[in-house]
């Protein structure tokens, strides 16, 4: 209930019910809505049902709340042009509306939760489990969620700030927390995940809960969500599974720390997602390194990536995958492109021109590229279900709220 109480409310003058009663006609109208006293005297020109719903006897210098929330949704009165309306409180209401809220706190609207979090009892969940949610839960409400509407409506990308917050949070790692045998590469480098979970202790059903929250957690904005989580979520496995230990410590440890960022370079205009016609081209050089050619397209996390994990088809010897770290522009370009969700997703076009790609970057063997695409595509579209579902269970919370 983000429209009850902003830091504000103590600056704001207080008034009696009595007070407000006075202001009861047309040129002088003031209402209260959850405690809050709202001056409508000039608003009623614009006002949708014009002036008579709001000179009503049982609305105007009255509190109005119930038959306010029979029409709006709460999220109006967030709007600036309708929060700037408000010219004080009634203490005594907001009192008791707070005191409701915190009864209120931690009850769920019907089918608003996945059953993890309220069976009673569950062959599936452990404690563990409930930690893991719980831990999550606070960190992303705090960090992520209040903020996450006006990110993604202005289109705000993530900063190296924020990157850093999220991996000392354990979010970053959350993200690749299955990949067997990460356990102890989190352990040496002192990354923890959230609630004090253990990797080895992380089953599909931790995965769950953490993709579950993690659509909470950006409040159902898929463009942010695709464009501070997805892009990575994607792009490092392949990484951490056929990556060598050299590669893995000086490539993807900087990912898990936030210091760097990583996204999947797979589809391409010509293909699509269909792996097998792909022609972005990897040609051999002298010294066993790379030269990369092509162009990829809907690359989601592009535009603020530093290493792009690509598939490419050579001459000989089938597909390979290669880590590709941006440049200057010169021989890697990422632009970005229109999608029908928010441009917080960094969604790109990435052009390759002679790009190079030294030994050290070759992610497993020569001719398992595709192989590599297959082992990345099963988990990724688990994970997109289990965000579908959460984000669907938003609606059914949202309908109501508003019901």
């Amino acid at each position: 209930f983000p429209h009850l109480f902003n830091s504000k409310m103590a600056a704001l003058k207080e008034f009696s019910m009595e007070e407000v009663s006075k202001h009861n006609k047309e040129g002088d109208l003031w209402i209260i809505i959850d405690g809050k006293v709202y001056d409508v005297s000039k608003f009623g020109r614009l006002h949708p049902g014009g002036m008579p719903p709001l000179v009503d006897p049982t609305v105007a210098g009255k509190d109005c709340t119930d038959l306010f929330f029979g029409l709006h949704r709460a999220s109006v009165l967030n709007e600036p042009r309708y929060a700037k309306l408000q010219i004080g409180v009634v203490p005594t209401l907001v009192q008791a509306v707070q005191k409701k809220l915190e009864k209120a706190k931690n009850a769920s609207m019907p089918y608003a939760e996945a059953m993890g979090t309220w069976r009673r009892f569950s062959p599936y969940y452990t404690e563990r489990h409930l930690k893991f949610r719980d831990a999550l839960r606070t960190f992303l409400a705090k960090e992520l969620r209040p903020f996450a509407k006006k990110w993604d409506d202005e289109a705000t990308l993530p900063t190296r700030d924020l990157d850093k917050r999220l991996a000392d949070g354990g979010i970053i790692a959350c993200l690749v927390a299955a990949e067997k045998g990460i356990g102890d590469l989190l352990r040496k480098h002192d990354i923890k995940l959230p609630g004090g979970i253990q990797a080895e202790d992380f089953d599909y059903f931790m995965q769950l809960i953490f993709n579950e929250e993690l659509k909470v957690g950006v409040d159902g904005c898929s463009g942010l969500g695709a464009g501070y989580f997805g892009g990575q979520s994607i792009g490092l496995p392949p990484l951490l599974k056929f990556g060598t230990p050299e590669m893995i410590e000086k490539y993807a440890v900087p990912v898990l720390k936030g210091e760097k960022r990583i996204c999947l370079a797979i589809s391409e205009p010509y293909a699509g997602s269909d792996v097998a016609q792909i022609k972005t081209t990897a040609t051999p050089t002298a010294d066993g390194g790379w030269l990369v050619t092509g162009t990829k397209k809907w690359i989601t996390g592009g535009m603020v990536a530093d290493y792009f994990t690509t598939l490419c088809r050579t001459e000989k010897h089938g597909t390979v995958m290669l880590l590709v770290e941006r440049d200057d522009g010169t021989t890697l370009s990422p632009k970005p492109i229109k999608t029908s969700y928010s441009p917080a997703a960094g969604t790109s076009l990435v052009t390759y021109y002679n790009a190079y790609v030294p030994p050290e970057r070759l992610i497993g063997k020569v001719g398992d590229g595709f192989k590599q695409t297959m082992a990345n595509f099963n988990f990724e579209r688990w994970m997109m279900i289990v965000s579908g579902n959460r984000h669907a269970r938003l609606v059914v919370e949202e309908c109501m709220r508003w019901a």
